[in-house]
């Protein structure tokens, strides 16, 4: 019989096996020496996680699941290390792999960027959700505007339903890079 243990990751509370929770602790452990970011460190532990805790509520079917070791080594693979290294053997026989969904393509999401804001994020989290220029959807919404005030409605449903970008791993999905540990570091620093 396996021994299991009740550990809090990312606010939410998982059962683990302890061989896999002794797995887990030592790649977090390592992770927060890798992670050379200074004060902002314990802002990147948390995103790190929550981001785990997102991905271990995805595989597992209902809350009484175990989770086991290699749901542990799945994630450890997926995040990787902050400055993009390989796993060194210390984690078991993992290789990184990208984050994607089912279809096999990282998944994309319509954000507010909380970063390029001028007055709600709206057009910023735009251009970076349609890969264009900042400016010109900027100049879009100021020509809708002057032209029946449709520009001004659209930039306030907008406003509503978006949520803002706030933690590195929506940053991540909003610009449409894998939520891996490397790309979350390039955005915690901007908080």
């Amino acid at each position: 019989m396996k021994t299991v243990v009740n550990v809090g990751i990312g606010g939410r509370s998982f059962i683990i096996d302890e061989d896999a929770y002794l797995k887990l602790d030592a790649y977090l452990n390592k992770f927060r020496a890798k992670t050379d970011m200074g004060y902002h460190t314990n802002e990147v532990m948390d995103d790190l996680e929550m981001r785990i805790a997102e991905l271990f509520q995805q595989d597992l079917g209902s809350k009484s699941e175990v989770v086991n070791l290699s749901l542990v080594n799945k994630v450890i693979a997926q995040l990787g290390m902050p400055d993009g290294s390989a796993d060194d053997g210390s984690f078991g026989n993992t290789n990184r792999t990208t984050y994607s969904s089912e279809s096999g393509r990282v998944r994309k999401r319509f954000y507010r960027d909380s970063d390029n804001t001028i007055i709600g994020g709206v057009c910023s989290g735009l251009a970076a959700y349609l890969n264009l220029d900042i400016v010109l959807i900027r100049v879009l919404f100021v020509i809708c505007f002057f032209c029946g005030s449709v520009g001004f409605w659209a930039y306030i449903i907008f406003w509503i339903v978006a949520p803002k970008a706030e933690t590195a791993a929506q940053k991540c999905e909003m610009h449409g890079l894998p939520v891996t540990a490397e790309n979350m570091s390039k955005f915690s620093h901007n908080k």
